[in-house]
């Protein structure tokens, strides 16, 4: 299987170092700020795996989906909110991965959170939060993944204010805590990496799992349909 990389730093190398264990090959790497040239310029790939930057989103979906090419996207930083990326990848009928974060443990952390989220939502007096942290070098604070718990607790129906917060220290891999407080006691989970590779490995699945479907995607899918 043939990957496209798109972005070459900490997580692009690590997804190039790993390809060969996940049966793939590399067929090329853009990290030009011409990006869109590169892509449209690029020979055949199978997907293409997006570790690039938040702002370059958009510009390489719209080349990829005019390559027809199927594409992860494992950057954070960027917003869909009125669904412009997603129109652009239904009408290319391209398959578009897209994730905060491709730990398994994290999206199953995610199913666990939003059932816990339904159930307090019925209790007034309890309070709700996330605290997130991650390396000094990582950009957006809160992380993407905070930001997608935080949607999921609301979601589940968690309606009153979620206190975020960030830390950014030293070479964190990333640390999740959703904490919930009653007046007499308090619930906490937590999901901690101990290595970024995990991202990388998960990328590499979704890219494996993503050959050959159309439509947009999320971990969710991954782990609820792993055939």
């Amino acid at each position: 299987m043939k990957l496209l990389l798109i972005g070459h730093g900490r997580m692009g190398k690590l997804v190039e170092e790993l390809a060969p264990s996940y049966g793939c090959e590399i067929a090329g790497i853009v990290t030009s700020r011409a990006a869109e040239s590169a892509i449209a310029q690029a020979g055949h790939a199978d997907v293409a795996v997006d570790f690039s930057a938040g702002p370059a989103v958009a510009a390489n979906l719209a080349a990829l989906a005019a390559k027809g090419l199927n594409v992860v996207i494992g950057t954070t930083g960027w917003h869909d909110p009125d669904g412009h990326l997603k129109a652009i990848a239904e009408r290319a009928g391209i398959g578009v991965f897209a994730s905060a974060n491709f730990s398994l443990g994290m999206s199953i952390f995610q199913i666990v959170v939003e059932d816990a989220a339904r159930r307090f939502a019925a209790r007034p007096d309890v309070g709700a939060w996330i605290h997130e942290s991650h390396h000094s070098a990582k950009k957006d604070a809160p992380s993407g993944t905070a930001l997608m718990l935080e949607a999921v607790m609301e979601q589940a129906g968690y309606s009153r204010g979620i206190d975020v917060s960030s830390t950014r220290a030293g070479s964190i891999p990333g640390t999740h805590v959703v904490g919930f407080d009653a007046q007499s006691e308090t619930v906490m989970l937590t999901h901690t990496v101990r290595d970024r590779a995990v991202f990388a490995r998960g990328a590499l699945e979704a890219a494996k799992w993503l050959k050959g479907r159309r439509g947009w995607f999320t971990m969710r899918d991954l782990v609820s349909n792993q055939g």
